[in-house]
């Protein structure tokens, strides 16, 4: 099993920065596909980006552009570094992580079998 820490999450005005990390232990941090989910208040959970094993990225069009996702092998850290956010990105982001997972399946949640806590974001207009 893997156990997911996020970090990061806080509260800035519309236009700034905010930078999650997700230290990851438990077995073989290589051999993890992971990605970053989010939930707004009464939304359902949506991708925001995925990482392959290999280090693909792929990202939800409305965050492509502005959020960039990455992988430290020396860490086990997944970084998620946010860039003019606006409120519409307000939302509990999450951690997620598969060891068995194919990559096209980077996008489902149901893909997933490891959860981070979750780590709030807010931004305000």
């Amino acid at each position: 099993q893997v156990q997911l820490v996020e970090s990061g999450g806080g509260l800035v005005q519309a236009g700034g920065s905010l930078r999650l990390s997700c230290a990851a232990t438990g077995g073989a941090f290589s051999g993890l596909m992971m990605a970053w989910f989010r939930q707004a208040p009464e939304k359902g959970r949506e991708f925001v980006a995925g990482i392959g094993r290999s280090g693909g990225t792929f990202y939800a069009d409305s965050v492509k552009g502005r959020f960039t996702i990455s992988r430290d092998s020396r860490r086990n850290t997944l970084d998620l570094q946010m860039n003019s956010l606006t409120p519409e990105d307000t939302a509990v982001y999450y951690c997620a992580a598969s060891r068995s997972a194919i990559l096209s399946s980077i996008r489902r949640d149901e893909a997933y079998n490891n959860w981070g806590q979750g780590t709030q974001v807010t931004i305000s207009s």
